[in-house]
């Protein structure tokens, strides 16, 4: 009985810090950045190739420990709202102390660096400016309503810079596939104020919500899904093979959304419509496999 107490006690743990990592985020982050390297910035490279290229491993690697400790140093900051908006999930990812959270935190970060480090100097800087801009988001920028959004969304894309840069592959249809991501996060990003409303009012965050309303946060959250329609025009004309139906399918799927959107009116449906932007963000990072398959 003891045992089986401390077994469970045990798990519970690490169900916690997998929460608080946001495990499932950070898997699909590796998943994508090698899906984009292979498919879209080098598709002459191959899987072999790609796999064992040790300094891509270590700006992968780099980039998920970063991620990781943005996600901890920004829980730790909105501590006392998610007490308000997610009590279960606060309660579940407080089972860590905040003392552990911190030294995690620090251990996370200390490991990207030293897989940057194998590198070069130049991707140590490049991850050290982004732990610095990730907690100048978490502890002061997320409560400017100006500034949040546009930041969170780029704060999301900037791994992909990382890779980006190592592969140098500055073709036009990369930016359009970051810009269609950019416009779906910002958009996802915007909706979650909508569903964080009462924990961010008392604590005083400046989000859309609360500086306008929700009739007008709902117009912008609108434009923004509506701006994604511009660069699917244009890599529904490259010759991305099955690939291409995912952004063809993307109009009437972010209408859907809109729809939803207009009628939401709580906290649920507002969560359902967020989950419904990353759904559809998780099934564009499955179909890069399709570029290459003809329709």
């Amino acid at each position: 009985m003891l045992f089986s107490r401390s077994l469970q006690r045990t798990l519970l743990k690490i169900l916690s810090l997998f929460s608080l990592v946001r495990g499932y985020n950070i898997a699909i982050l590796v998943i994508a950045q090698y899906l984009t390297a292979r498919y879209i910035l080098s598709p002459e490279t191959g899987w072999w190739n790609l796999v064992f290229d040790l300094p891509f491993f270590c700006i992968v690697a780099a980039s998920a420990l970063t991620s990781a400790a943005g996600y901890i140093i920004n829980n730790f900051y909105d501590a006392a709202k998610d007490q308000i908006n997610r009590p279960k999930k606060y309660v579940l990812e407080h089972l860590v102390s905040q003392q552990l959270q911190l030294v995690l935190y620090l251990l996370l970060n200390l490991l990207c660096l030293i897989f940057a480090s194998g590198v070069s100097f130049r991707a140590v800087l490049f991850f050290l400016f982004y732990m610095f801009s990730i907690w100048l988001y978490s502890s002061w920028i997320k409560r400017l309503f100006w500034l949040s959004n546009l930041f969170a969304a780029l704060l999301m894309i900037f791994p992909f810079w990382g890779i980006t840069l190592y592969l140098e592959n500055f073709e036009t249809v990369v930016f359009y596939h970051a810009a269609y991501l950019f416009f779906l996060i910002l958009a996802r990003d915007i909706v979650k104020d909508l569903e964080n409303l009462k924990g961010d009012w008392v604590q005083r965050y400046k989000t859309l919500p609360i500086v306008f309303n929700v009739s007008i946060t709902k117009t912008i959250s609108t434009l923004v899904m509506l701006f994604c329609f511009l660069p699917s025009y244009y890599l529904i004309q490259e010759p991305l093979g099955v690939m291409q139906y995912y952004f063809k399918a993307g109009i009437p799927f972010l209408v859907f959304v809109l729809v939803f959107l207009w009628r939401a009116q709580d906290q649920k449906a507002y969560l359902w419509t967020h989950n419904l932007i990353k759904f559809w963000i998780l099934i564009g990072v499955l179909s890069i496999v399709l570029i290459y398959q003809n329709p």
